[in-house]
């Protein structure tokens, strides 16, 4: 799944807010719908699309119901960086095929390539 990291206002913004969710175990996101296709998304991560550039990934726990009818997506409070990939903005989640998503990042510093950045060596062709 694909998801805008709305509200982060940075990438080390949205890591410290997953890992801020350590003491829980888990952080959860709302989502009205649980995805038609959550058989299929076990052992899958959620993608992170932050100023139009895929991120990171954080993997997927699960689904459960709220008490609303709306439903947790349930993530592992960690960002993992991942080779930077432009993507377009969309409203709530999408699907990502096993075979679009982008490798983990390589590297021990565990940074996360600017966005900016990735924008740019991608119009160079060099993403």
């Amino acid at each position: 799944m694909t998801k805008i990291a709305f509200g982060a206002d940075s990438t080390q913004g949205l890591r410290a807010w997953l890992e801020g969710h350590g003491d829980q175990g888990e952080a959860l996101l709302t989502t009205r719908y649980l995805p038609k296709r959550v058989a299929e998304m076990g052992g899958g991560s959620l993608y992170w699309i932050f100023q139009g550039v895929l991120v990171g990934r954080s993997p997927l726990r699960g689904f459960a119901e709220k008490p609303d009818g709306k439903h947790w997506i349930r993530l592992e409070p960690r960002l993992i960086p991942v080779e930077a990939r432009p993507r377009r903005a969309h409203q709530g989640w999408r699907y990502l095929e096993e075979a679009d998503a982008p490798a983990d990042a390589t590297g021990d510093s565990g940074d996360i390539l600017p966005p900016a950045l990735a924008k740019e060596l991608s119009k160079l062709g060099l993403l």
